[in-house]
């Protein structure tokens, strides 16, 4: 079992990551637990349908009857009308301030269940019990929010979960389009962090397949560069910036192809392509990375129609309503070079020419 510490000026938590992680429950986590007057478990019905059992199972041995409010699953639930009605559900199950929170599934959920802890009644405790690799990212750091028709994450709030327990057991189950979204994640911590780490994920036959064994150290590596981060800049005013490599377009294609209508990860990794071709113009990456990660993503069944079926200015409503923006100009996180991060205002006249490039760095790969 492997454990990291994330500490804050106001707040320290334990991650915890490997099989019986749950067990802690009756131990670490059994004070934590018996404090609450009510302890409640916000799950998505996928994640519920298929392991709730098992979470149960382990709360029980620690002596709690959770409260289970299922909610839809993937981008769906952070819609205004579910965060209201788990509101609505906690008052109608008299949760007070000493009440706690699980949530328990995909990052979406641990974003919904937090933004809830975070504003019901001022703010109560939560746990983070991710069950997809995605989560690995979104569980740890703090940030929860819901999303709105004109964007991705507009209304949220930082609020540190007690703890983050992910039992990587429940990974087996993922289907492959939420193993890609998951990996997208991963690599991205490396591209911010470690080039000898970025080349060795990029050569890697089994990323979009890997075993569990191997994911879940690579994904301990992941929390680690975000829990580094997150301890240097809690609030997002500095480095803690740079988590955000492959978002702000990123964050715009889930936006133009609806939420949910391609994973959050698969976004990102078009995200990350189109944030490559602007460190060519203000880093040092070079044209011939960039056509081998787009490669890469491809042989690991990312798609890149979006970029190919909509418009430049369908795309350029939503990153200039991106929370990064400002002054008519998107702040961009670039790579000077594998592991060494910046950010840079980039004009929309600029974005629209790295558009086009990415449209042209695409069709290369399929003439080719």
């Amino acid at each position: 079992m492997g454990k990291l510490t994330v500490q804050l000026p106001d707040a320290k938590y334990d991650v915890h990551i490997g099989e019986r992680v749950y067990d802690l429950f009756s131990s670490d986590y059994k004070d934590l637990l018996q404090s609450a007057d009510r302890v409640g478990i916000i799950a998505d019905k996928n994640a519920a349908d298929l392991h709730l059992s098992v979470l149960l199972a382990a709360l029980q041995k620690a002596d709690v009857a959770p409260l289970v409010k299922i909610v839809p699953s993937g981008e769906k639930c952070k819609m205004q009308e579910v965060y209201f009605e788990c509101q609505s559900y906690l008052i109608n199950k008299n949760f007070t301030r000493n009440s706690l929170l699980i949530a328990f599934g995909g990052g979406a959920c641990g974003d919904l269940t937090g933004f809830v802890a975070a504003t019901y009644m001022r703010g109560i405790r939560f746990i983070q019990c991710p069950t997809t690799i995605l989560a690995h990212d979104s569980a740890v750091g703090g940030k929860t929010a819901i999303n709105l028709p004109e964007g991705k994450n507009m209304v949220g709030s930082f609020h540190q979960p007690a703890a983050v327990l992910f039992n990587t057991k429940l990974l087996t189950t993922l289907p492959p389009r939420e193993i890609r979204s998951g990996m997208a994640e991963l690599i991205k911590h490396a591209f911010i962090s470690d080039e000898n780490w970025s080349e060795k994920l990029l050569e890697e036959g089994t990323f979009s397949n890997p075993t569990e064994e191997w994911l879940a150290a690579e994904l301990l590596k992941g929390i680690q560069v975000k829990a580094n981060i997150v301890a240097e800049d809690e609030f997002e005013h500095s480095t803690r910036k740079f988590l955000n490599f492959g978002h702000t377009f990123g964050h715009a294609v889930e936006a133009v192809c609806g939420f949910g209508g391609l994973s959050h990860g698969e976004c990102v990794m078009i995200g990350m392509a189109y944030s490559f071709l602007l460190s060519e113009q203000h880093g040092t990456i070079e044209a011939a990375f960039t056509n081998k990660f787009i490669l890469f993503a491809k042989n690991n069944g990312y798609s890149f129609d979006p970029v190919v079926e909509h418009s430049f200015s369908n795309f350029l409503v939503y990153m200039e309503k991106d929370k990064k923006a400002s002054f008519g100009e998107m702040n961009f996180v670039m790579l000077e070079k594998l592991g060494k991060p910046f950010v840079k205002k980039v004009s929309a006249a600029e974005c629209e020419q790295a558009f086009f490039e990415l449209q042209n760095r695409i069709g290369m790969g399929e003439r080719s």
